[in-house]
């Protein structure tokens, strides 16, 4: 990150989608730099900074998605999100390195005909991720919103396999 304004919105936007943590690698200056963020993502997200590649460290099966416009990349709506995942997005003035890309899981590219602000890249990818993974009605087929509720969730009642194992 080359400017802390473009952290900032980035750490709002993982706060308002419900980030678990954000993390930087080689950063030149601290998260809370990031003075953009006015809803303080940084005091309610953890934030690791890692000064390169090999220290980059994530929870056990968390796999890591590089988020970069390359030729052989995922495109972002034929995606689908890992369950457990960190995303890493390449550098405002450049590319994720060779070293970053071979360390990924997944490459997943927005398809843009050229790059988009990171800022505006994290909100994308996160925002296709709640779209993706949580319950929403489905979209009408002509413009406008749903024209039926959505289904209340339903979860089954307690499975006792062996009653008697429960009473003493």
């Amino acid at each position: 990150m080359s400017k802390a304004l473009n952290l900032g919105n980035l750490m709002r936007s993982a706060h308002g989608f419900g980030a678990s943590f954000t993390f930087t690698i080689g950063a030149s200056y601290q998260a809370m730099e990031a003075r953009a963020d006015t809803s303080k993502g940084q005091w309610h997200l953890p934030h690791y900074n890692w000064a390169k590649t090999a220290d980059l460290q994530l929870p056990h099966g968390c796999k890591l998605v590089g988020i970069e416009l390359l030729d052989e990349a995922i495109d972002l709506p034929s995606f689908r999100h890992p369950l457990r995942a960190a995303y890493v997005l390449g550098p405002e003035q450049g590319s994720l390195s060779d070293a970053l890309v071979a360390r990924c899981d997944y490459v997943v590219k927005i398809p843009t005909r050229f790059c988009v602000n990171v800022a505006m890249a994290g909100a994308i990818v996160m925002y296709d991720r709640v779209k993706s993974m949580a319950r929403f009605a489905d979209r009408p087929i002509a413009a406008g919103g749903p024209t039926a509720e959505l289904e209340p969730h339903v979860r089954g009642g307690r499975v006792v396999r062996n009653p008697q194992s429960y009473e003493s």
